[in-house]
């Protein structure tokens, strides 16, 4: 339990940032697999856009809720993997 003001107020702002970075994560992880089965299914225009929105949620969160290595990774192997639709 919290015996200062701060503390108390850190622990109002640590769970407020908890559940934005939650959220994040969820929204890259959806953003990914639907862009992953566009490229299973062989939909080039909707992988592309599926790709697009999944690249722009890993830039925003990189170096706040991953390292900015890992999200150029993650960037990299998902351009990789709809560049090699036929």
């Amino acid at each position: 339990m919290a015996n200062h003001k701060s503390s108390e107020k850190r622990i109002l702002v640590s769970a407020k940032k908890n559940a934005i970075n939650t959220a994040r994560r969820s929204a890259i992880k959806t953003a990914t697999k639907k862009a992953l089965a566009a490229v299973a299914t062989g939909d080039k225009a909707a992988a592309t856009t599926a790709a697009r929105n999944a690249e722009s949620k890993i830039m925003k969160s990189a170096g706040k809720i991953m390292p900015k290595k890992r999200a150029a990774r993650k960037i990299s192997r998902l351009a990789k993997k709809v560049s090699k639709m036929a």
